[in-house]
């Protein structure tokens, strides 16, 4: 009777009967929720989280959207012979200190503002579903080619259609004209060459520079961050030439070969140098400034909501 024993304990370790009103799991059926919890989704204020993605953005767009517009109008106002580069900074700055409300509400800072308060808003959206599809903090950051990509895509097609609009309220006097095509393509190669050296130079060329800097050096700086703000300004030597060009194709159309090559890069030399150093001046708070303040107002309001 022993053995009978025995068999009677051995089926208490498997599933209860068929009859009993409360099923008991096998070890396989204890293991499966697992697997379904990551696969949940982190929709913790989620509409809280959407807002704190905009309003970071918001405030970013806000601080460089007026110095970058103004910047943006003295290159084209000189490229098109409207006035010099110097003269135009300083009729804007004078507008900007003694009415700065007829600045800061035109339309020219208006689409600064769309332009890189929508590049931004890009970035914080894509974070902000990453970590809801993930289950992962509010406040995460993601990283690689997906966010390299949407952020390109964004920061390209506003800038494309904020040229567009500039080189007619600032291009030479007439009526306004279609921008031809060669434009828009000079345009879209301009701002490739600058997200590229924005996202993707810093990562290869910052751990070059800490090992050529010093040990007393480095405690204050990285060489990543060095290379953050290095390599967007240094492109600006390639780019700039690449957005004249796209300038003079608007101001001079050359209907009918009336306006050679050597025309066209004698007028891009002509203005090269002093456009750089403004494009250099714009890039500072375009990617430097502003993408700090947008990471900085994001991540506390973040990890508030989390």
């Amino acid at each position: 009777m022993k053995n009978s024993v025995v068999v009677v304990e051995k089926p208490l370790a498997a599933p209860a009967p068929s009859n009993s009103p409360i099923p008991i799991p096998s070890k396989d059926a204890v293991e499966m929720p697992s697997s379904k919890l990551q696969q949940q989704w982190n929709t913790k204020n989620l509409g809280l989280r959407l807002g704190a993605d905009f309003t970071s953005a918001a405030c970013a767009a806000s601080m460089v959207a007026p110095l970058i517009s103004i910047i943006d109008r003295s290159i084209m106002e000189n490229a098109s012979g409207r006035t010099t580069l110097a003269n135009s900074l300083k009729s804007s700055f004078r507008t900007l200190l003694l009415r700065p409300h007829t600045m800061i509400f035109s339309k020219p800072v208006a689409l600064i503002f769309m332009l890189y308060g929508g590049t931004y808003l890009t970035a914080n959206t894509l974070d902000t579903a990453t970590s809801t599809i993930r289950n992962l903090s509010a406040d995460h950051i993601t990283t690689g080619t997906m966010k390299f990509a949407a952020s390109s895509a964004a920061n390209v097609g506003l800038c494309v259609y904020k040229d567009q609009v500039y080189v007619k309220m600032f291009g030479p006097g007439g009526p306004p004209r279609p921008v031809p095509m060669p434009s828009y393509l000079l345009f879209t190669l301009r701002d490739c060459l600058t997200i590229f050296a924005s996202f993707n130079v810093p990562p290869l060329l910052g751990p070059v520079l800490n090992e050529r800097m010093g040990v007393e050096l480095r405690k204050k700086v990285s060489g990543t961050t060095v290379a953050q703000f290095v390599a967007p300004a240094a492109v600006q030597l390639c780019s700039t030439p690449v957005h004249l060009l796209g300038l003079d194709m608007y101001n001079r159309p050359g209907a009918g070969g009336k306006v050679s090559w050597r025309d066209r890069w004698t007028q891009v030399r002509k203005n090269w140098a002093v456009s750089t150093v403004a494009r250099i001046c714009r890039i500072v708070p375009a990617f430097g400034l502003g993408g700090t303040v947008n990471m900085k107002v994001r991540r506390n309001l973040m990890e508030k909501l989390a």
